[in-house]
């Protein structure tokens, strides 16, 4: 672990409206964090772009947020496996013309495939987990750097994993991908200290999401709670709150 460790205020708990009049973009919402996330962050008062490969699942979240009486969420499809620069460019030019801003960004969109030993770590998947969990944040982010340096307040969250377990046997090219996007948090922090833009990794404790059941396929991931909590610790760091976490690792783990 290179970044340093955070804990969350004692006694904290999510701010209302903190993130009144903003504008966030939330990657892989379709996913278990992701949808979590869309929903905390529209509660908070952001309007929220929401970003993902398939289309229809997107539509299914829209339905459903708006459902819940939230803010209707703006839709930008998104596959981050095939993605270019060109792409990348073109959503943060719509966010330019749509709304004039970006305030910030939650890279919650992973790849995992399976436990594999490196012998047998086949290539392509090898490439396209560590294109999706670190090559397209990095591009990503790039390309709205503009706007979220102009913001009063910015902030980029980037999801990280259990170093002390993914750096472990069999954890291949997703263990590799999550040491890659610390050390991108690390440098990001320091190349905008100076700037509105905060750089934050997360490192949350276990959740009931897909990923989870892939990688561990024989516990009962119903004994996981939710991603909601977690959630809700995103929209802290998005908001002005989160500053005294800039440029460190904000620890969900339960400690011992």
């Amino acid at each position: 672990m290179t970044l340093p460790l955070v804990r969350l205020p004692e006694g904290w708990a999510p701010a209302p409206a903190s993130l009144e009049g903003r504008v966030v973009l939330v990657t892989g919402a379709c996913g278990g964090l992701g949808s979590a996330v869309a929903r905390a962050a529209s509660r908070a008062g952001a309007t929220v772009v929401i970003t993902g490969r398939r289309k229809r699942q997107l539509e299914q979240l829209y339905d459903a947020m708006v459902g819940e009486g939230l803010p209707e969420p703006i839709i930008h499809p998104l596959d981050l496996e095939a993605a270019t620069p060109t792409d990348y460019e073109a959503l943060a030019d719509g966010l330019e013309r749509d709304f004039g801003r970006l305030d910030g960004i939650v890279h919650a969109a992973a790849s995992f495939k399976e436990l594999t030993p490196l012998s047998v770590h086949k290539p392509d998947d090898w490439l396209r987990v560590m294109h999706v969990n670190v090559s397209a944040p990095f591009a990503l982010t790039q390309a709205c750097m503009p706007l979220l340096t102009r913001a009063p307040d910015s902030a980029a969250v980037f999801v990280i994993d259990n170093p002390e377990l993914v750096q472990r046997a069999h954890w291949g090219a997703y263990g590799v991908s999550k040491a890659a996007l610390e050390r991108l948090v690390e440098i990001l922090h320091q190349e905008t200290e100076a700037t509105p833009l905060r750089a934050h990794a997360l490192l949350p404790a276990p959740m009931r999401t897909t990923l989870r059941r892939a990688a561990y396929f024989g516990e009962d991931t119903t004994i996981q709670p939710l991603p909601d909590a977690t959630a809700d610790v995103v929209v802290h760091l998005l908001g002005e709150q989160g500053k005294a976490a800039r440029g460190a690792a904000l620890d969900l783990r339960v400690q011992a």
